[in-house]
């Protein structure tokens, strides 16, 4: 794949900010942006259309975390802690400079930590709209556990091939009890120009279960992402979707992110307005699983707070974390 094609941030390539006030409009404007960042949705589709045994344990986690939050709304859940997440890092590198040195690596688990813990230096910048949805302090923190390192020339990886030593990559270390964190220099998978991608709960324990990060995207200490793209992918793992759903104007399952008709790019100016349904609505595209770039996103809600609870909680899907 040519170096033309690679996107010049790790959250946009070509930074648009949507005009304010686009009702249905928006929905066109932004129809590139989908397709040049993260492809988790697109994977999960394509993975529950070909499993049935997936698929039901998608319905299986989606009624435990409904009855998680259900439950948690009467008073009947009481959070218990914070929890830990061992990150296990695979790092596959084909040039000296995407051999990231620890240092780097840290900075990304940092922000991973800052981002969900609400300790993060933008969140000033949340508008006052929003503010009664922040989530706060999600109480999941992460502890860089390991770093496997491996040369190998190649120059793009297809969907998962990184995460097998058999085709070049490097096999995950105990995926049900840790995070697998890996990093490689391009992904070329259904879109072009793939920035990263993760898994959701479905997959907990089994062998392609992480994220996926380019090199250029991790943490903050470089030049792309502001290292938010592993905090949008980490949502991902932890069960949260895009804020449009899987396509436009869908549901994302939590009732206080405004319903979106498609991803926001750039660095938008509040207010910006969509349209779903006939209704236009502010949009809180500062959030987290948003596409906007990493420098313009700066939260969680609430109700994403409680979905990545049930993930985690002793019955949830990722338990195993605990």
């Amino acid at each position: 794949m040519s170096d033309v094609l690679m996107i010049t941030a790790c959250n946009n390539d070509e930074n648009l900010t949507p005009a304010q006030d686009q009702g249905a409009n928006k929905s066109e404007n932004n129809s590139n942006v989908r397709s040049k960042l993260c492809a988790s949705e697109e994977i999960r589709k394509e993975a529950l259309k070909n499993n049935p045994r997936l698929l039901a344990r998608y319905n299986e986690i989606e009624q435990q975390a409904a009855k998680y939050i259900s439950n948690l709304q009467q008073g009947k859940i009481l959070t218990d802690g914070s929890l830990e997440i061992p990150v296990v890092v695979n790092l596959i590198y084909s040039i000296p400079a995407e051999n990231l040195s620890d240092a780097q690596i840290q900075d990304q688990i940092d922000v991973l930590n800052e981002d969900l813990s609400a300790t993060n230096s933008d969140i000033s910048k949340i508008p006052a709209e929003f503010q009664p949805f922040s989530a706060g302090d999600t109480k999941i923190k992460f502890r860089l556990s390991k770093i496997n390192r491996k040369f190998n020339p190649r120059l793009n990886w297809n969907h998962d091939s990184m995460k097998r030593s058999s085709t070049g990559g490097i096999d995950a270390t105990d995926p049900a009890k840790n995070l697998n964190f890996w990093i490689v220099n391009k992904i070329n998978f259904f879109i072009l120009n793939v920035k990263g991608y993760a898994t959701f709960p479905e997959s907990a324990g089994q062998w392609d279960d992480g994220i996926v990060v380019i090199a250029v995207c991790v943490g903050r200490t470089q030049e792309k992402g502001f290292g938010r793209m592993a905090t949008h992918e980490v949502g991902h793992y932890l069960n949260l979707r895009h804020l449009w759903g899987g396509v436009n104007c869908d549901d994302d399952f939590c009732d206080d992110t405004p319903a979106q008709p498609s991803p926001n790019s750039g660095k938008p100016n509040y207010p910006l307005y969509g349209t779903c349904g006939g209704v236009q609505r502010s949009l809180m595209f500062m959030n987290y699983m948003d596409y906007v770039e990493g420098d313009a996103m700066y939260m969680f809600s609430g109700n994403q707070n409680q979905r990545i609870q049930a993930t985690v909680a002793s019955n949830g899907p990722r338990a195993g974390l605990r």
